[in-house]
């Protein structure tokens, strides 16, 4: 049995995107799908991983904003 789920694996695959790459590389739903993703995750016992994780998702919310922002203007 692995002892990571396919939710922690779908994350790690596509935050290694977003490492890679940065986060205009993903499609509007893998974005979406990446939130409760990272939200999910516990970091409370490492502070600078925690502020890391709350950056991200700042990031990611913008990101979304800013494709869904250019779908409402078409």
């Amino acid at each position: 049995m692995s002892e990571f789920s396919d939710d922690d694996k779908r994350r790690v695959e596509l935050l290694e995107i977003v490492s890679k790459r940065g986060l205009k590389h993903l499609e509007l739903h893998e974005l979406k799908e990446l939130i409760p993703l990272v939200e999910k995750k516990d970091y409370s016992h490492n502070k600078k991983a925690q502020k890391s994780k709350m950056k991200l998702l700042a990031q990611i919310n913008a990101r979304i904003y800013d494709l869904e922002e250019k779908t409402w203007f078409r």
